[in-house]
């Protein structure tokens, strides 16, 4: 029998899921957090995966001890620390800076369809990874990917396309991503044989 369902995400032990919604097909690693955010159908993440204020698209590859959406201190201000803004954890007549927790949710990560990001990678804030874009391990990405660019570094810089752009063009038109589970099925042995090319051209027809 399968692992994995449409009825209900795979949920390793010791895993934290708050004010999020998951998709058809997911799986969330050991001990991982999901916060404030979205997996669509088939995303997953491996284990201790810190996941906050983010929209994942589908088929999202997401490695062990990614961080994606990072929370900020307010550096602006006269100190950094959790009492100004988690004020009641303290006082009993303070109240927590309500405010200051909706600007962090709204300033959320987006990472598209058919994504890989790599072991130990952050992913900050207000930064867009496009559809079958790659985030090389230990990546740290604080600017936008380009669809199916491959990067790597700290900070994040392009290395190389994963195709070429009129390949890369001819996919996010496909948008195999939205095929149903039994289509996506009747052509399992085609993701697995055809060249990106045969493939294109088989399945653009249909």
């Amino acid at each position: 029998m399968a692992r994995l369902t449409s009825d209900a995400p795979f949920l390793h032990p010791e895993t934290e899921i708050t004010a999020s919604r998951l998709g058809a097909f997911v799986e969330i690693g050991r001990g991982s957090r999901v916060a404030f955010s979205t997996l669509g159908d088939y995303s997953y993440c491996d284990r201790y995966a810190d996941i906050a204020n983010a929209e994942i698209g589908k088929f999202a590859n997401i490695a062990a001890f990614v961080r994606i959406g990072p929370t900020d201190h307010p550096m602006q201000r006269a100190s950094l620390h959790h009492f100004l803004y988690r004020s009641s954890d303290y006082w009993d007549d303070a109240e927590t800076d309500d405010a200051f927790f909706a600007h962090r949710r709204s300033r959320l990560a987006r990472i598209g369809h058919d994504t890989w990001i790599g072991h130990n990678a952050v992913i900050r804030p207000e930064v867009t990874v496009g559809h079958g874009a790659v985030v090389a391990s230990s990546a740290v990405v604080t600017k936008d990917v380009a669809p199916y660019q491959i990067v790597a570094g700290i900070p994040a810089r392009p290395i190389r396309d994963r195709f070429p752009p009129d390949i890369a063009e001819r996919l996010m038109t496909l948008a195999w991503w939205d095929w149903d589970h039994a289509t996506l099925r009747a052509r399992l042995d085609d993701f697995r044989s055809l060249s990106i090319e045969a493939f294109l051209e088989r399945h653009a027809r249909a």
